[in-house]
């Protein structure tokens, strides 16, 4: 079977390839292609086709994708956490030593010079641009994740102390975060102790402004504060005021808007944490095998909006159902099959919020009855989709 993609942005190629030869790209059936697969592309505003049944985003952050909406079309949204994560950590290192040592000014100064004595007045004004060192200064990581983690990691080989604040840290992760980095339990001891700060979690209504004015009145004077995550995690009018009273030394921020531009002690960058080479490759490879897996297996790896599934498929056939999260779906489930007179060689059902997901492995190899089994899941309520894989 020959699955469809459409990808929207500058999807790498050699991470296509992950795809394998069961899978056309942007081909003649993109109008109505089985999956998605985007980077920056905004789809609030976008009618989903029919036959979509995949979106995988090649980056973290979901914010450009109407989650909710997919879900209820029964479209599987992946993303690719942690593969640009060594990309942004370097960004956000850059900043607190460039922020240390403001060498943007400092180059933009002296380009402003000429003459034969330019070596004179750079040393005569080099003075105004002494900044201080980040070793033994204390960073504060709010978000303990793939990134933060890495982050938290080299502040404290630079020399620095670090104040670590993640209610939900994974295991995973935890294990990955050096001894040295102090974990806090009130993400108020960050604002209150830290000179640099960086935040790296989701925006969700909770995570929203997070610094905001009730923050920014716990820090002391000359906080730096990194913002690589997403731009409503700062309230621009509580920044403002702490740049005028000195409390906020710089801010610095990966996502620009007309408020932030060409403001003292404001620094900007176009969205270019996880823009590197390395970065888009690796995330084009995870999108492909996170889409392949799905699609010719139904297996999900890394979803946002779906419980990760994992299972070997070695039955005849395999249905994947994708149901409201209802009492005794799983039951019903189980009678529609045992009223086909077929054997269940596996099942498993998960639930990730108001959806949950099922994948029903069947020891049965006369294709009639199960298109018939598939066709009473197509009518029945609550469930959304329904899928056929032939397996082995």
């Amino acid at each position: 079977m020959v699955f469809s993609v459409k990808t929207f942005n500058n999807i790498n190629q050699i991470g296509l390839k992950e795809l394998g030869n069961n899978f056309q790209i942007d081909g003649d059936l993109a109008d109505n292609p089985d999956a998605y697969i985007i980077r920056s592309q905004n789809l609030h505003d976008t009618e989903f086709p029919e036959n979509l049944k995949a979106i995988a985003r090649a980056g973290a952050g979901t914010n450009n994708i109407p989650i909710d909406k997919a879900s209820e079309a029964g479209i599987v949204v992946f993303n690719t956490p942690g593969a640009n994560a060594n990309a942004v950590k370097e960004a956000v290192v850059a900043s607190i030593l460039m922020s240390a040592r403001d060498y943007i000014a400092a180059n933009a100064w002296t380009n402003t010079l000429s003459g034969d004595d330019v070596p004179k007045q750079v040393e005569s004004g080099k003075k105004q641009f002494a900044g201080t060192e980040v070793r033994g200064k204390t960073l504060g990581v709010i978000g303990l994740g793939a990134i933060g983690a890495r982050i938290a990691n080299d502040a404290y080989r630079l020399g620095m102390q670090v104040l670590g604040y993640d209610p939900y840290v994974s295991i995973e992760a935890a294990w990955n975060i050096s001894h040295h980095v102090k974990r806090v339990k009130d993400i108020k001891e960050v604002f209150a102790n830290c000179d640099y700060i960086t935040i790296h979690v989701p925006l969700t209504p909770d995570t929203q402004n997070t610094f905001d004015a009730a923050a920014f009145d716990l820090m002391q004077k000359g906080t730096v504060i990194i913002n690589f995550a997403r731009a409503e995690m700062v309230d621009n009018s509580a920044l403002f005021d702490a740049i005028e009273t000195g409390v906020v030394k710089r801010y610095i921020t990966d996502f620009g808007t007309q408020d932030l531009l060409n403001k003292e002690g404001i620094t900007v960058f176009p969205h270019v944490g996880g823009s590197t080479a390395e970065a888009e490759l690796n995330c084009a490879i995870m999108a492909g095998q996170e889409i392949r897996q799905f699609m010719e297996t139904g297996e999900i790896t890394h979803s946002v909006n779906f419980p990760n599934m994992h299972q070997a498929l070695t039955a005849p056939y395999r249905i994947t159902l994708i149901n409201k999260n209802v009492p005794n779906i799983v039951a019903k489930i189980s009678t529609a099959v045992s009223d086909f007179d077929i054997n269940i060689d596996n099942i498993i059902n998960r639930s990730k919020g108001d959806y949950a997901y099922t994948i029903l492995d069947l020891d049965e190899t006369d294709k009639a009855k199960v298109d018939d089994l598939v066709a009473r899941f197509e009518s029945s309520d609550n469930i959304v989709r329904v899928r056929l894989i032939k397996g082995k």
